[in-house]
């Protein structure tokens, strides 16, 4: 049986990457693909957020010398591309899947409403919300913690590199400690990088509770829909 009934994953588009040093690996498509699959036969209903870093990110366009709007929204279409991979991964292996786009793009993508969003989930669709909020100056971290209040999951699910919250990056800082749980307070005053401060003041005021693991481990997701202690868990 499931922890959660209704989540929403936000994957980072760094992580499709894989082992590549740009756009998308298919081995890691695939995994990702799989596990999400194996928790919607679990009876969970998925919702999915993911960012399009691999392939271009607004805020650094913009320091090379990029129109911040547009840079911004070349990253919203970066995010189109990776959804429709995954989209296209979760089909292959028998998995319904629905792209839902934050910007009129038909026939691309649907355009994204709540309503619309929830009524494939109940129907046991798998479905990947892309363009983050549609807006630029919004992270897609932001676009998750919004969509996720929206679809009213019971928690945000954020798949990452490592395996939780530290004091500090563990990949830098051997003696960096990792957190099981922690306030969203505690993320502020320690200046943590979880995610923005406009996504984890939205998961807040809104009570949805986040928990941060490593997604690129396979088996993972699922470990965490049976309750078990992986990761770190974010709550008031």
């Amino acid at each position: 049986m499931a922890k959660y009934k209704r989540v929403l994953l936000k994957l980072s588009g760094e992580s499709l990457m894989g082992d590549k040093q740009y756009g998308i690996d298919e081995k890691r498509l695939s995994e990702y693909a799989t596990q999400i699959k194996e928790i919607a036969e679990m009876g969970v209903q998925v919702g999915i957020v993911i960012g399009g870093g691999n392939i271009f990110r607004g805020l650094s366009g913009a320091s090379k010398g990029y129109d911040r709007v547009k840079g911004d929204q070349m990253g919203m279409l970066a995010t189109v591309i990776n959804s429709l991979g995954l989209s296209s991964a979760l089909t292959a292996i028998g998995q319904k899947s629905r792209v839902l786009t934050a910007i009129r793009m038909e026939p691309i993508g649907e355009l994204y409403s709540k309503w619309k969003a929830i009524e494939a989930l109940e129907n046991g669709e798998v479905v990947v919300i892309s363009c983050g909020t549609g807006n630029p100056f919004f992270t897609t971290d932001t676009g998750s913690a919004l969509r996720g209040i929206e679809i009213e999951a019971d928690v945000m699910l954020k798949g990452t590199r490592v395996d939780g919250i530290y004091t500090a990056d563990p990949e830098k800082d051997p003696t960096a400690t990792k957190f099981e749980n922690i306030s969203y307070d505690d993320v502020y005053n320690k200046g943590l990088k979880v995610m923005d401060l406009t996504a984890t003041t939205m998961c807040k005021e809104n009570n949805l509770p986040i928990v941060v693991f490593d997604m690129d481990t396979v088996g993972n997701l699922a470990k965490v829909m049976r309750g078990e202690n992986i990761g770190t868990y974010v709550h008031a």
